[in-house]
């Protein structure tokens, strides 16, 4: 059987990793629980794909303020933190790996999620989209502007998340900077228009997430610490591209040689940009000659093309999202050349074990 980069060996810190098959984060809308808590539903579905060489769990909401869907876990609570801790015993016992994704949605949320209050944001700029509320989907409204108070409270809400996520026995923590929500609306001139220290140049919006790094580095080990980026988004959730958009994720990716991160997770176009001004339609080809440290890739990647990424020297790594979703045992089934199951996009967010843990493994597809 031919060898595969993907199913080599990965140093990441000082973590080992079986393989460089990545779970990528993914909503899946199943913490639906007064406490928005991990249940024993989620100590079965993250568990059954052990197996990857690292798991990013699904975003989770670093405080009340940060939450945007429904049935969201969250990282800021005693409940949450014990029932994460039922996950990542699971997931070390089967011998894997696992971070947790921190979240704040920002201006893709709404007021009611926060008691009628508006949600918060770098600008108070409509993003034009609609939120996932407990009442169906709803037409986003005009954000709160984010005074420097609120500003340093969010720091140190992502602060305090990771502190509780080393509580909950996570290997590390990816910061979700990406994909249109908060951290992604301060580094965009179309979300973000402040004229104070987080707005107008590069240098400034830019500012919020090394102070969230700082701040997580004095909680865990800064080798612990990973974040994700998505430079060349566009049309989702009111983000555009401008001439500087390019130019800020090259300030941000330089930035980040000064530390000694687990990782880099960097998404390719979810859509066609090439026709868009100003994108870059070549993520990896762009950046992994930028930054230093482990990259990992995502965004429409199957075995041929992740093993070809690695092989080239584009990545390190490739994250998997849809693909994980149907097939628990996904590292086996490229070991074994195996097909892949089809997922049911009709079950992504809805609760219950259906299209969450019942997808079988090949063992189990050749039993039965």
């Amino acid at each position: 059987m031919e060898k595969q980069p993907l199913l080599e060996k990965l140093k990441l810190g000082d973590l080992l990793l079986n393989n460089r098959v990545v779970m990528a984060p993914m909503t899946r809308s199943r913490a639906d629980n007064p406490d928005n808590a991990p249940t024993e539903l989620q100590v079965d579905y993250y568990s059954q794909r052990a197996s990857a060489g690292l798991i990013i769990t699904e975003g989770s909401q670093i405080s009340k303020k940060a939450v945007g869907y429904i049935n969201t876990p969250g990282i800021y609570t005693a409940a949450q933190i014990e029932g994460w801790k039922k996950v990542t015993s699971a997931v070390h016992e089967q011998g894997g790996k696992i971070f947790i994704q921190l979240w704040h949605v920002g201006r893709i949320s709404h007021p009611d999620f926060h008691n009628g209050e508006l949600p918060l944001a770098p600008s108070a700029i409509n993003p034009n989209s609609k939120a996932f509320t407990p009442k169906g989907f709803k037409e986003t409204v005009t954000p709160k502007e984010m005074s420097l108070e609120e500003i340093k409270e969010t720091i140190q809400d992502f602060r305090k998340a990771a502190k509780n996520a080393w509580a909950a026995g996570f290997d590390g923590v990816e910061i979700h900077s990406s994909n249109g929500y908060l951290l992604h609306q301060f580094f965009n001139r179309t979300s973000n228009v402040r004229t104070d220290e987080y707005g107008g140049s590069i240098a400034n919006r830019t500012k919020i997430l090394f102070e969230i790094i700082d701040a997580i580095k004095k909680e865990i080990p800064e080798n612990r610490i990973g974040l994700r980026l998505n430079p060349s988004l566009h049309g989702l959730f009111g983000m555009s591209l401008d001439e500087e958009t390019i130019p800020a994720f090259d300030h941000i990716i330089n930035k980040l040689n000064d530390y000694d991160l687990a990782y880099l997770h960097l998404s390719e176009p979810f859509n066609d940009v090439s026709e868009i001004p100003y994108a870059e339609t070549n993520i990896a080809e762009r950046y992994r000659p930028l930054f230093k440290g482990t990259l990992i890739i995502n965004a429409g990647f199957d075995k041929e093309k992740g093993n070809r990424f690695i092989s080239e020297g584009l990545a390190d790594a490739v994250a998997y999202g849809k693909p994980y979703v149907s097939n628990p045992d996904l590292v086996e089934r490229f070991r074994q050349d195996a097909p892949l199951a089809d997922w049911d996009q009709d079950t992504f967010y809805t609760p219950g074990s259906k299209g969450y843990t019942d997808y079988p493994k090949l063992a189990e597809t050749a039993q039965s």
